[in-house]
């Protein structure tokens, strides 16, 4: 099986390539078929692989398809590497991609560009799994820009809205800014290395480099700066929200199981580096802490159902960041996991009250949806309930507390790191059940035109199963420690031990952990449900009305980007409509028809002309060699 490496990622391009070529002529069940199926038989693959991986626990699998080129002793290869780190994302990438496929075969069955949808989405994973299967940075780098390019075009998808077309151009934009800052760090360990081969990178770093090196901590930025642009961090972080213009199933992709998560990837996969360069290190942990309290006022105070989802992506991103910052690996890469399924199950369900509502997806005219679509309910309950961590019996609860725990007690934690946490947790509660009050209780606002059918609610319940018992395969040590996660991930990522004098008290901080969660929901109850006059009274505060203004638009982020970027350039564009730089360009052209006219004069078609013109040079080129 292991010699199949290749087939995972070449179905869904399979698939992408037989849409393209002939997804016109074929019917929407052929369409589907190909769609899902291609990514269906790839989940399959991974299943059978990740048994035969669990059954014989190697270091590795790899297999190397072909060399790429052979340029000046530069040889990269298309090969794939598979370890524990790669065999968690790709079970990720095909089985939640999967179901996100299989859900759209109903929520797209209306649009007319059926077949360009899939062929995007098998674009999207295809360039996904070879992000994360790459046995070098090269290869790794054609899957970084392959879902870059599948964002643009999935967010713009219904392009001929113009909104839609500006936030897939703005998402392609502003995740270049770092792209370009990781080409130049892959650039710099190709001088130093003289290889792109990611697992000769990690074992020559350490002779290359002491800890503290300034060479290892600016390729640890520059693979940063690549990171955050991905991952929709601070200070690259105002694409995501917009990227809500794409259809939910989209929505659902980047943010669950392909683009956002790429940068905590690249930042595991890479960790030595950031080892050897604590400064980066520290700095991954606190842009991760800033972003996910960034990102959380903002989510209290949006209405787009879609858009609180999306700030809650950036802000549970940036748990991941705190996690690899403090040197949590294992718990980083799990609550990557469990994200994905809660994450996955929002947004679905989401697009399910969506498509329901005729496209409606302000929360303020919505309300007492929870008798109309039971279901959806339901497992929009569980999903939250994860996000907010609520104890004992979510998977949220199991893999954030983790990062909790690891973050106060862990050899590089932090109480400020650890204060930033748990006030974002407490954050996550009150936004997630604003979200649920907001949008099921309370009098019915606007009617349910589309009951959702099997292909919308079957990937729903499977999505809720795992967002309730995902997290009971890696538990702390005072509920039994399960740590089947940890130990499947310890042969690639370094483990973490919590401070010893910390360690017995673990359960006060679960507990404080808890109330929080709980005390946050409590807030949403009071706020949303129980007395909306307490609301009221805080909107007729003027301080109130400005921070909430300020938090809705994101800090102001894009107001300023627009001032020291955007506004600029399209300034100078405007003085360059003229095309001062091209006026040498088309003068050396304009100088050259000018001779061309002058020449063409003497081609009059008249024979004595031309006899007299060869006689009167044949006498200047006499006299002139007379004369010399």
């Amino acid at each position: 099986m292991e010699n199949l490496l290749w087939v995972i990622p070449a179905l869904p391009f399979l698939g992408a390539i037989l849409l393209v070529l002939f997804g016109s002529r074929l019917p929407r069940s052929g369409v589907a078929a190909l769609g899902v199926g291609s990514v269906g038989v790839a989940a399959l693959s991974t299943v059978l692989l990740g048994l035969q991986f669990l059954a014989e626990r190697p270091a590795f699998y790899h297999q190397e398809v072909w060399q790429w080129f052979n340029v000046a002793g530069f040889r990269p290869s298309v090969a794939f590497h598979l370890d524990a780190l790669s065999m968690v994302f790709i079970f990720v990438i095909t089985f939640v991609g999967f179901l996100i496929h299989v859900y759209s075969t109903a929520y797209m069955a209306e649009e007319t560009d059926f077949s360009r949808f899939f062929a995007c989405m098998n674009l999207f994973v295809g360039s996904m799994l070879l992000l994360v299967m790459a046995d070098n940075l090269l290869l790794l780098y054609m899957g970084w820009e392959g879902v870059g390019l599948c964002s643009y075009l999935l967010i713009g998808f219904w392009y001929k809205e113009p909104a839609n077309g500006y936030a897939a151009r703005k998402a392609f934009t502003i995740t270049r800014v770092g792209d370009t800052a990781m080409a130049i760090g892959l650039f710099l360990l190709f001088q130093l290395f003289g290889t792109l081969n990611i697992q000769a990178i990690l074992t020559d770093a350490p002779q290359v480099w002491q800890v503290g090196a300034g060479g290892a901590l600016l390729v640890a930025l520059l693979l940063l700066g690549g990171a955050v642009g991905k991952s929709g961090q601070l200070p690259l972080q105002t694409w995501l929200p917009d990227a809500m213009a794409g259809p939910t199933p989209v929505s659902a992709l980047i943010h669950a199981a392909t683009m956002v998560t790429a940068g905590v990837y690249l930042i595991a996969r890479m960790y030595v580096i950031f080892e050897l360069a604590p400064v980066a290190q520290l700095t991954v942990a606190v842009v991760g802490a800033v972003t996910l309290l960034v990102a959380g006022f903002s989510a209290l105070t949006q209405y787009d159902l879609k858009r609180v989802l999306a700030y809650s992506t950036i802000s549970q991103i940036g748990y991941m960041f705190l996690a690899l910052g403090v040197g949590a690996w294992s718990a980083g890469i799990f609550h990557f996991m469990i994200h994905a399924f809660f994450k996955a199950l929002l947004f679905l369900c989401a697009g399910a009250i969506i498509l329901a509502l005729h496209h409606q997806q302000d929360m303020r005219q919505m309300g007492g949806l929870r008798k109309s679509m039971p279901v959806v309910f339901w497992t929009f309950l569980i999903g939250a309930a994860s996000l907010a961590a609520l104890p004992i019996i979510t998977a949220g609860f199991y893999s954030k507390d983790q990062i909790l725990w690891y973050t106060l007690a862990g050899p590089s934690g932090s109480v400020w790191l650890y204060a930033a946490g748990l006030a974002g947790a407490f954050l996550t509660s009150i936004y997630t059940f604003r979200m649920v009050f907001m949008t099921f209780y309370g009098a019915p606002k606007t009617p349910v035109a589309h009951p959702p059918g099997k292909a919308i609610t079957v990937p729903l319940v499977i999505l809720a199963v795992l967002s309730l018992a995902g997290g009971f395969i890696e538990l702390p040590h005072n509920f039994g420690h399960v740590a089947l996660f940890s130990d499947l991930l310890a042969p690639v990522l370094p483990g973490i031990r919590a401070a010893q004098a910390l360690e017995a008290n673990e359960w006060l901080f679960q507990v404080l952990a808890a109330v929080v969660s709980l005390g946050g929901v409590l807030v949403a109850y009071l706020y949303y449900q129980q007395s909306p006059a307490l609301l009221q009274r805080l909107e007729r505060s003027n301080f109130a009305m400005r921070l909430h203004r300020f938090w809705f638009s994101g800090w102001g982020f894009d107001a300023l980007y627009n001032t020291l970027f955007v506004r600029p350039y399209v300034y100078l564009a405007h003085l360059n409509k003229g095309d001062v730089i091209d006026s040498f360009y088309t003068g050396v052209a304009r100088l050259a028809e000018g001779f061309h006219v002058m020449l063409s004069q003497t081609q009059s078609g008249v024979l004595r002309n031309y006899v007299m013109g060869v006689v009167v040079g044949a006498i200047m080129i006499l006299t002139i060699s007379l004369l010399l």
